[in-house]
Parts: structure tokens; sequence; C-alpha cells
């Protein structure tokens, strides 16, 4: 039996819920993942996501006659870039607003769990790429429950299973960062702008999700499949990201003030829709100001299974 992710409804709160304020927002193409500025911070959010963009294509080899797997495609932008390229590209995704918009752009999209690609649904793949989904994969009860690298490694088992030898994975994930406190002392009725309160806050945003903790435990899920071929710390990157995509919610539009007052009644009837969407702070980027979360773009490549060690034989008799 396969492990818990967050689950559909979990994810449909986080983004079918606002999706059109969300592309109204971002664009119909909606990039909801962190950008790539490098320390330019002269760029603008859409040059910093393009930059982005080129970079997986350099890491993974995104070019015409390819085709690449993106696990948890959101509104489709990296999809958009790969037919761009002239490469076919595929998604998946556990939100059915997301699902629907990639669809009306003619992207090849389906509303799937990422543990349920196989080859014999899907066919291979000669890359994937994961861009802000890897956060979802493990829920706060495959945590304590103790499953969490369980859940990793069968995820990075099912990956190579759609690669070759050689095959390339682009994974861009936030993990709990070096100032990362005891998860227990996390609680909502912490003191406001406390530590506790702003990740218990993160947590309300994003239910059913678990972060891993630090590049070191992707890594070793990932050993017995992939070998590491680079990392790079996006926290600053990530930070502005934030900042831009708070000036562009703040925006004022006719058309999004008409889908917030549709949100009236949820607003009333829900206490953490309005914890997570009407507080008036930025948990995510508090908590990675505070580097209580860090942020990873890590390029790995499927390795040979011959080459991999094998135990000693121990000495017969």
């Amino acid at each position: 039996m396969l492990p818990d992710v967050a689950t559909r409804r979990d994810l449909d709160f986080t983004y079918s819920l606002i999706d059109r304020v969300f592309r109204l927002s971002l664009g119909e193409l909606a990039d909801f993942s962190g950008a790539k500025y490098d320390g330019d911070f002269s760029l603008t959010l859409e040059e910093a996501q393009r930059r982005k963009h080129e970079y997986v294509a350099g890491q993974i080899g995104i070019e015409p006659g390819r085709r690449v797997l993106d696990l948890g495609c959101g509104w489709g932008a990296l999809l958009a870039f790969i037919r761009e390229r002239g490469a076919a590209g595929v998604g998946v995704s556990l939100s059915s607003a997301q699902v629907e918009a990639c669809r009306r752009h003619d992207l090849d999209v389906h509303l799937r769990d990422a543990l349920d690609v196989t080859r014999e649904t899907f066919g291979g793949f000669d890359a994937v790429a994961s861009l802000g989904a890897f956060e979802h994969f493990c829920s706060p009860e495959d945590y304590r429950a103790g499953r969490q690298e369980a859940v990793y490694r069968e995820l990075f088992e099912r990956i190579a299973s759609l690669l070759p030898i050689g095959g390339r994975l682009y994974l861009q994930t936030m993990v709990f960062g070096p100032n990362m406190i005891d998860p227990e002392a996390v609680d909502i009725r912490a003191p406001r702008g406390s530590d506790a309160w702003y990740l218990a806050l993160m947590q309300r945003q994003f239910p059913g999700s678990w972060l891993p903790w630090g590049q070191e435990q992707i890594v070793r899920c990932a050993s017995p499949n992939f070998g590491l071929v680079s990392s790079e710390s996006g926290r600053l990157d990530y930070i502005e990201t934030i900042r831009q995509w708070r000036l562009r919610f703040a925006a004022p539009s006719w058309r999004k003030r008409l889908l917030k007052l549709r949100l009236v009644p949820r607003w009333l009837t829900s206490a953490d829709f309005r914890l997570a969407f009407t507080s008036g702070v930025s948990a995510n980027g508090a908590c990675f100001e505070r580097e209580l979360l860090e942020h990873y773009r890590l390029v790995f490549e499927k390795g040979d299974p011959e080459d991999a060690p094998r135990p000693a034989r121990r000495p017969a008799g």
C-alpha cells in the first residue's frame, strides 16, 4: 500500500480555492515556485522565472525530441516552456483547478498522485522535474509514524523506473532550515510573531504537508537510485520571489475584489481559512528570513545499478 501524501482535498484547499486570484495576479500560466535571481534583484519576476526555466533546461536537457515529466506541475508554467523548447511535456497535479487551467492551454496534464505515475500508465521519460511539489509528498502523519524516509525512497524508486541510466531529475523544494525549532513547540496559540506561530500558520496554509530535514535527508533517500550532480541554495531568491508575489496579489483589480467577496462565506465558517489567507503576514517569507526554512535546487542523475556497491561476501566455512 502506498504511503499517504497531502491529499487532493488538502491541495485543493491551498491551490484550487483561490485559483482565479492566483491567475489574475500572476498570469494564466502562474508560476508559483521560487524564481532564480542569482542575486540580481533588478530583474523582474518574469525575467527571474524565465532564468529558472532556462537553468532547469540546461541541467536536465529540455530540447527537441525529449520527453519530460513535471511532477506537481501547478498552472503549467514549466510545461509551456518545455513545449516552447520543442520537447514533449507531461504533468500531474492533485489540484483539480490547476489541471483544468493547464488543459485550457492544451497542456498534457493529469489529475493524479505523483506516487501513482508508473511506466505502465505513462511510459518512459528522458528527464523529470519537480518544482515545489516535494514539500507535499510526506504528510505530518507519515512523519509522526516514522515513515518519512520510506515515502521519499519509494518516490525516488518510482522516478528512477521512468528514466534511462544517466537520466536526470531536477528537484526544487523547501526544507527545514538550520534554525528549525522542535516540531512539538509549533502552536498557533503561541505569541503572534514568534517562530512557533509563523510555522503553525504555514501548516494552516499547506495542510497535509511535511518538509524534509535539510537537503541531506533528500540526498540520502535518493542515493540508492540517484547521485547528486549539483546543489544550490535558493533561500534569498525565494524571499524576493515572495515579496514580488505579495505586490502582485495586493495590486487592485475589480475582478479580484469580486472573487474575494465570493470567499466571504468560507471566511465566516472556516477558522483555518481565516488564518491561512487573511492573517496579514507572509508566514513563509518570515520563515525563510529567520532560516527556519531553507530552499534548494537539486540536480540528480540516475546511476547504473551495476555500479552500485555490493555487500561483501562472507568467507565459506
